[in-house]
């Protein structure tokens, strides 16, 4: 506890505003507890950037916190471009602070002699992922929190590519980042290097996610949509995205339009929380829409809820809009005549069902680390191949690679084209993914995420994946355990011959179970919350359409069954 008290002490200099030095000496003298929470570690900035709650102190998102951190990529561009003029483009979303966190940041860097392209006002990330390359910078970042409760703020830093930084650029950024003090920071901004931007950027980047996502669908005039942004900023693009595409059917959820880091209306700003999509639900039923889509805070995921075999609306979950998002692109992609350097992409936790479509079409499929920072690098690693689209489960989407990140914008467009084509040839959303099972085997996915906050949290969720390292599950659901993937060793391991198989991916804090039917359950902390994520997979033979209901349940009663054997329900 000394050491958390000298870390504190240490904001009481002069160099720290009057306020937070008031706020700081508050605690030290009235709040123990919340002191430690507060300084017993730094707001690490990890590979793609830096997520927490906001607040005074080491461990928590502020100006101090950001400002050291963008001091040290600071130094990190003028060393890795010392002979150009260095560019940055900022953007920033709806919640407390993001635009006085942004200024911010966009002064740290002007004060180290770096250009500034800042935007405006809130916009989405995919479209600062855009602009990075729109506008020639070396890098981009975007104050968000993506889905987090509204206590939360963060920083996400883009290379030059568009994408999301990756080795060796995001350790060499943390090296420089370590190696400073607080004190280091220049706040002293150059407003000449600092420029507002907005709406020639915009213009670029919906005509870019108009030509990316949208198809030519049929049925438009009769196509009804029910859009939320959830408070969040894609009510700054998707509206209208959606108006150029041809869509005039838009019902848009007044009471969730507005920009709000509160997130009033919602309990989770998430749209992989049922809650989130209720209200556009509820309105879909109301005037009979076709589809409702939702996304978060800052644009890059999206909900979708379509009407069910029974005419009701059913939220369809990440893996299933990333299926039938990718059989389309394909299609369309094989209308056109495959040059054989295509490729698809998802991570190691979404459904297997990615890899036997690819084979199906006989394109490439390439598989990922959780997050899509590790997508976008294989569009770099991978020039001379063509990037036709992928997902993960986690309801994130990215259309070709005129965008370099999830994308809830062009996605979104190309569900609407999706859903638009299938009614108007007497099919639906739903019904096509149905189609999908029968055509590449009916894969049904589910997540269990557990909430473990603060310091004990952390330690427990630590606990829980030794637990399930050190006790390897026998069998699940009546099959046999055949592999056991651990990515912190880099082995694949065959359980029944004793065969390993190397990894070939960066190592991570994840173990995945395979057995004999190919059911995979799967075990991660995640790298932004604190929640420790079960994946579960399994997977049947799907005859015809006729059988889905049938064969739905039946998959349902098995991942009942796996919930219960792994303690998970």
């Amino acid at each position: 506890m000394q050491d958390i008290l000298n870390t504190a002490k240490g904001w009481l200099t002069d160099f720290f505003d009057t306020d937070v030095k008031t706020e700081v000496q508050k605690l030290i003298d009235t709040d123990p507890d919340e002191l430690k929470d507060r300084f017993y570690k730094n707001m690490a900035f990890g590979t793609g950037g830096m997520r927490g709650m906001m607040g005074v102190g080491t461990n928590r998102i502020n100006k101090y916190t950001l400002g050291k951190s963008t001091q040290g990529l600071s130094n990190y561009l003028k060393k890795s471009y010392a002979n150009e003029e260095i560019k940055v483009v900022i953007a920033y979303d709806c919640r407390h602070n993001s635009d006085t966190l942004a200024r911010t940041v966009a002064e740290v860097l002007s004060a180290n002699g770096i250009k500034v392209f800042l935007f405006s006002e809130l916009r989405t990330t995919p479209e600062l992922s855009f602009a990075v390359r729109h506008l020639n910078c070396h890098a981009g970042i975007v104050l968000t929190a993506s889905h987090n409760p509204p206590e939360y703020n963060g920083y996400k830093v883009y290379w030059t590519d568009g994408g999301q930084i990756v080795p060796p650029q995001d350790g060499e950024i943390i090296a420089e980042i370590d190696a400073l003090s607080f004190e280091d920071i220049n706040f002293s901004s150059d407003e000449s290097l600092i420029e507002l931007i907005d709406k020639e950027v915009d213009e670029a980047f919906f005509t870019q996610s108009v030509e990316n996502g949208s198809f030519n669908a049929a049925g438009k005039d009769d196509f009804k949509i029910v859009f939320t942004s959830l408070h969040g900023t894609s009510i700054t693009a998707i509206p209208e995205v959606l108006k150029r595409a041809g869509y005039k059917n838009v019902t848009i959820i007044e009471e969730q339009a507005k920009p709000d880091g509160a997130f009033p209306t919602v309990v989770s700003p998430n749209p992989e929380e049922s809650e989130a999509l209720s209200m556009a639900i509820v309105k879909a039923e109301e005037i009979g829409a076709d589809m409702v889509v939702g996304t978060d805070p800052d644009s890059d995921r999206l909900g979708i809820a379509v009407r069910n075999l029974e005419g009701k609306m059913e939220i369809v979950n990440g893996n299933q809009a990333m299926v039938l998002m990718t059989k389309f692109l394909l299609e369309k992609q094989k209308e056109e005549g495959f040059k054989g350097n295509e490729f698809i992409a998802t991570t190691i936790v979404s459904t297997p069902m990615m890899e036997s479509m690819a084979k199906a079409y006989g394109v490439e499929f390439k598989t990922a680390l959780t997050g899509f920072k590790w997508i976008g690098k294989m569009i770099k690693d991978f020039p001379e191949s063509t990037f036709v689209g992928g997902g993960e489960e986690s309801f994130g989407y990215m259309v070709g690679d005129f965008v370099r990140d999830k994308d809830a914008v062009t996605s979104t467009l190309l569900a609407c084209e999706i859903a638009a084509q299938a009614k108007a040839n007497g099919s639906s959303f739903y019904k096509d993914l149905i189609d999908c099972y029968v055509n590449y085997g009916f894969y049904k996915e589910h997540l269990v995420s557990l909430t473990k906050k603060g310091i004990s949290g952390a330690e427990e969720i630590k606990q829980m994946l030794i637990d399930f390292k050190e006790n390897p599950v026998k069998s699940v659901a009546g099959s046999k355990v055949k592999w056991i993937e651990d990515y912190n060793t880099s082995i694949s391991t065959n359980v029944i011959t004793g065969e390993e198989k190397a990894i070939d991916i960066p190592k991570s804090n994840v173990l995945i179970y395979e057995t004999e039917d190919g059911t995979r359950v799967a075990a991660r902390p995640s790298g932004t919350e604190p929640k420790v994520k079960f994946y579960i997979s399994t997977n049947t033979t799907l005859a015809s359409a006729a059988d889905f209901t049938i064969v739905n349940a039946n998959l349902d009663a098995k991942i009942a069954t796996i919930l219960k054997e792994l303690q998970l329900s």
